[in-house]
Formats: C-alpha cells, sequence, structure tokens
C-alpha cells in the first residue's frame, strides 16, 4: 500500500506549527522565570555582566589569535613539518588555555564550569586548526 504525498506533507506541517508553538511556550517560560529569578536575586546581574564580559573577551582572543599570527603560519609551511605544525596549534591552545584561566582569576569552581571550560577549548582548537588549515592554503598558493 502506497503512501499518499499529501498527507506526509500535512503531517509534517501540523508538527511544525505545534513544535513552533512548543517551542515559543517554552521560551516566555524560561524567559518569564529568568526576570522572576533576577528580580528576587538582583546581586547576581552583576556576576552575569562580569560572566559575559569575560567570555566575550575570550572570545575575542580566540577568534583573534591565529589571524594576527598569519606570518607564522606562513613560516610553519616553508619549512614542510608536521612537528613545527603541531607545536604552533599546541601553543595557540596553550595560549587559549592560559588567556582563559586569567580572566577566570585563575580559579574555577563547579563540574559544570570546568566541562564548559573543556568544552570552549575544543572547539578553540578545532577553530585554530581550521583557520591555520585555510591560512596554509593561501600560504602555499603565493
Amino acid at each position: 500500500m502506497m503512501s499518499d504525498p499529501t498527507s506526509t506533507s500535512m503531517f509534517a506541517k501540523i508538527a511544525q506549527y505545534v513544535g513552533g508553538k512548543v517551542l515559543t511556550a517554552v521560551l516566555i517560560v524560561a524567559v518569564g522565570l529568568t526576570g522572576y529569578w533576577f528580580y528576587k536575586h538582583p546581586e547576581q546581574i552583576g556576576h552575569l555582566w562580569q560572566l559575559i564580559k569575560g567570555a566575550l573577551l575570550w572570545l575575542g582572543i580566540v577568534l583573534l589569535l591565529p589571524w594576527a599570527s598569519f606570518f607564522a603560519v606562513g613560516w610553519v609551511v616553508k619549512r614542510e613539518s608536521n612537528l613545527i605544525a603541531a607545536a604552533m596549534l599546541i601553543g595557540y591552545l596553550v595560549i587559549d588555555v592560559v588567556s582563559a584561566l586569567w580572566i577566570a582569576g585563575w580559579s574555577v569552581s563547579g563540574t559544570l564550569s570546568w566541562a564548559v571550560l573543556v568544552l570552549g577549548f575544543m572547539v578553540a582548537g578545532i577553530y585554530n586548526f581550521v583557520v591555520c588549515d585555510f591560512l596554509a592554503e593561501r600560504a602555499e598558493e603565493s
């Protein structure tokens, strides 16, 4: 027995409609609960802003570091050594880790905080690899 293609698209449209309504309701409740939390705990707003400023500062360091040292990537490409390339990527990651810990005041407490930091370090390492790979391809072309 064959399925009617219009019934499949009808169910997909209903699922999208209901899913959109559920997602909207969840977001409204989350925003309301967040507002209530900060209403009851106004001292937490200052901590939140400090966290956001620190995260944005670290993100800026991570994003700019490989681009600001593009000349190092060209030097590594000329050497044609995987060991030197790995050392450069490890150096970038060390700078990312040290800068994150410095911004955090050299103390991080809690499992969730460490999990977020480790996830951030992994993403930073992947980002450094992708950017350096792009810059290496550009260096080889010229």
